[in-house]
């Protein structure tokens, strides 16, 4: 038995095993080491492979990237457990009110809100499923129309960036990007940031969201009993509400997304400002009294986010203008209410009785993410000992089509996958074993192909997976939280013209990749 024979099998079981239902890090791990075990034993894998593992393991533990998950998960699960999201859900529900099909039209925009703010899919698809969806349901909405809107809406996440699988996929592109040119002879090889994916994947996910926007529209306008408008005693909302709903997160998206496109902060630095933001939010709506407190914080940090992208210190030099020490006093100040604002809200959210449950399913998901990447780790350590890594390059490089023809069987390949196996588990299976062989590839032009459109590719035919039954994560989201009356079937049957729209979607960018790559070379990311 070769290694071209054992690395297809151990691709093949690690599949079967993740489809019948066993923990992802542990079959990723195990199945490794059994197959590294069996190619020792029949000569065909050399085990001073596995001597990395405990580097590989070190620096991801060590890359200051991923520290950017954990906040951003804490960002989601604060935002969903203290309710900031529900306020805005159901103000822009009763703002859409008047539009037949509003609702759903609603809680698109409310989803691509907080997408832009957190990048938590589960959190979203929960939080929607239990306000908007007995909502619509009550309204006459078709439950079909209703569960497919949510369930995608909550996907946004995915996609518009700030998002966790941006921060993992930007990670491994990275990797791939690099090793690629050292293949082929470029010994200062060039990256790919977070922040080029996150750009990159703006506006294909705003393209994303207005597609599901103009489908909403169209069906009520075909279709008006499944779409039908609230009842014109229940339209208004106040100006005020309207604000109150609707600044915070706009805030929090000026902040996070807003410093990282415009150069002032890495991703990591703004998910840091965009916790100490949700920390500040669920403060304001736990203590509403220390509202006027918590605003002074937020305008303490919005102060020093603009010093430290507009002003230059200059300490530690011999000369410093007045302007100079004008902004390190504004910066101390903005620094002092801040801190005394964080304060403030940690004991609001503490006796609230949320800061606990938040900070507990924030670690449970990190680590859960973190230790799937270590399998994923020894996985590709043993897959790349038995050669599978010559094995997919000599199958996609022989595949008709070219370059475009390797990309799109590797987009069908995940696409597949996505009905049966987590996203994360895909992209630690799939991106290692394939991504460095697609970027050596030239396009049809003979121009090199471009890490942030395959990256940005990737994502989207990824959002598919949350979506595609039968273990759609969303569908299973959405199908706790749902009303009895709600069937299984109108949960999968909805979602079929989403998943189509996605499909579309990827088609269009697929077509026209200045989608994903004209904004990162406009911001110089």
């Amino acid at each position: 038995m070769t290694g071209s024979v054992l690395d297809a099998l151990l691709f093949a079981a690690i599949c079967l095993a993740l489809m019948a239902g066993f923990p992802v890090a542990f079959t990723l791990g195990g199945v490794s080491l059994l197959f590294a075990a069996l190619g020792v034993a029949l000569g065909v894998f050399d085990p001073t492979f596995l001597h990395a593992l405990p580097q590989r393991i070190f620096g991801t533990m060590t890359n200051e990237v991923l520290i950017a998950v954990p906040l951003f998960v804490f960002m989601g699960v604060m935002l969903e457990k203290s309710r900031v999201a529900e306020d805005l859900l159901e103000t822009m529900g009763a703002l859409f009110g008047p539009v037949r099909g509003g609702l759903a039209i609603s809680v698109t925009f409310v989803g691509a809100l907080l997408a832009a703010s957190t990048g938590v899919v589960g959190a979203t698809v929960v939080t929607m499923g239990l306000l908007s969806l007995p909502t619509m349901l009550r309204r006459g909405y078709s439950p079909k129309l209703a569960c497919g809107s949510i369930a995608a809406a909550g996907t946004l996440g995915q996609i518009i960036p700030p998002s966790i699988v941006l921060v993992i996929l930007a990670d491994l592109i990275a990797s791939a990007y690099q090793k690629a040119q050292l293949e082929q002879g470029v010994f200062a090889p060039e990256t790919v940031s977070v922040s080029d994916l996150f750009a990159g994947a703006l506006v294909p996910g705003l393209v994303l969201a207005a597609l599901y926007m103009v489908f909403q529209a169209l069906v009520a306008w075909l279709r008006p009993e499944t779409s039908p408008a609230m009842p014109a005693g229940e339209r208004s909302v106040p100006l005020a509400t309207v604000m109150t709903a609707l600044v915070p997160p706009v805030a929090l998206i000026l902040c996070v997304l807003g410093s990282i496109l415009a150069g002032i902060a890495t991703p990591t630095e703004a998910a840091s400002v965009g916790s100490v933001g949700t920390i500040l939010l669920a403060g304001a709506r736990a203590a509403p009294a220390r509202r006027g407190f918590m605003l002074a914080a937020w305008a303490g940090l919005a102060v020093l986010v603009v010093l430290v992208g507009l002003i230059d210190t200059r300490l530690g030099r011999s000369r410093t203008s007045p302007a100079e020490w004008a902004g390190i006093a504004a910066a101390a100040l903005a620094v002092a209410a801040v801190a005394a604002g964080i304060g403030t809200a940690l004991v609001a959210v503490w006796r609230a009785g949320v800061l606990v449950p938040v900070m507990r399913s924030a670690g449970e998901i990190t680590s859960m993410v973190f230790v799937i990447l270590i399998g994923a780790t020894l996985f590709t350590l043993v897959f790349r000992g038995l050669g599978g890594e010559e094995t997919v390059q000599r199958v996609l490089v022989d595949l008709p089509g070219g370059t475009l023809g390797a990309v799109a069987v590797v987009m069908l390949v995940m696409f597949a996958m996505g009905f049966f196996i987590d996203f994360l588990e895909i992209v630690f299976i799939v991106v290692p074993i394939t991504a460095p062989v697609l970027l050596k590839l030239p396009m049809p032009d003979g121009t090199p192909m471009s890490p942030v459109w395959l990256g940005v590719l990737m994502a989207v035919n990824l959002q598919t997976s949350f979506l595609t039954p039968p273990f759609g994560f969303a569908l299973f989201y959405l199908r706790g939280v749902a009303p009895p009356s709600v069937k299984t079937s109108d949960i999968y049957l909805g979602i079929i013209p989403f998943v189509a729209i996605q499909v579309l979607c990827l088609g269009i960018l697929w077509l026209f990749p200045g989608l994903a790559t004209r904004l990162p070379a406009m911001i110089g990311l």
